[in-house]
C-alpha cells in the first residue's frame, strides 16, 4: 500500500479505503535533494515505512504489523549532522543536539519512522521524518507529515514495512 501526502491546497493523506487531512512542513515541501537539516521542509519523494513508537503512558499500544516500542523517558533523535548518531535513535541524556521522543504537546505519543536519509545517513540532508500525531489546530511541522491521532492510530493498524508514505507536491 502506498499512502498519499498532497500538498495541493488543503494537504491530505489518502490511501485504499483511508483519508486524512494533515499538516506538513512550515515551509512546504522540498526536492528531496534540496532538503536540509533545519530547513522546515518536507521532503518530496515515496519513503518507506520502517518502524513506529508509542507512547505507553498516553495511549495504548496500537495493534500493528509494524515493528513497534514504547518511546521511554529517555529517548532521543539524533539532528546533529557531524555525529555518528546522525539520524538514529539515541540515549538522553546525549553529548549532541537531539530530539527529545516524549515531548510534552502529544505530537510524539505515536510516530511513525520514514525512510528518509536512512540508508545510510547523509550529514545534513534531513533527519528524522515522521508521521505523527497533528497538532489540534493542524500546525505545520518541523518537516514531518502530522493527522490526528485518532486516524493514525487507524492507520498504524494497516501499514506494514511493505508500505510507502509519498510525499508529493
Amino acid at each position: 500500500m502506498t499512502v498519499y501526502c498532497a500538498s495541493a491546497r488543503k494537504a491530505a493523506v489518502y490511501g485504499p479505503d483511508f483519508s486524512a487531512p494533515c499538516a506538513l512542513g512550515r515551509s512546504g515541501v522540498i526536492e528531496a535533494e534540496l532538503k536540509s537539516e533545519g530547513d522546515g521542509a518536507s521532503p518530496i519523494g515515496r519513503w518507506r515505512v520502517r518502524r513506529a513508537y508509542w507512547r505507553a503512558d498516553r495511549i495504548d499500544k496500537p495493534d500493528t504489523a509494524l515493528v513497534i516500542d514504547p518511546i521511554r523517558p529517555d529517548d532521543g533523535w539524533c539532528d546533529a549532522a557531524s555525529d555518528p548518531a546522525y539520524n538514529l535513535p539515541v540515549r538522553l541524556p546525549y553529548r549532541a543536539s537531539c530530539e527529545t521522543m516524549t515531548r510534552d504537546d502529544g505530537l510524539y505519543d505515536l510516530v511513525v519512522v520514514l525512510g528518509h536519509n536512512d540508508d545510510p545517513p547523509q550529514p545534513g540532508a534531513g533527519s528524522a521524518i515522521f508521521l505523527h500525531c497533528a497538532s489540534p489546530e493542524f500546525k505545520p511541522t518541523e518537516g514531518c507529515v502530522a493527522i490526528a491521532s485518532d486516524q493514525l492510530i487507524e492507520l498504524v493498524g494497516r501499514l506494514t514495512t511493505d508500505d510507502w508514505i509519498e510525499i508529493a507536491p
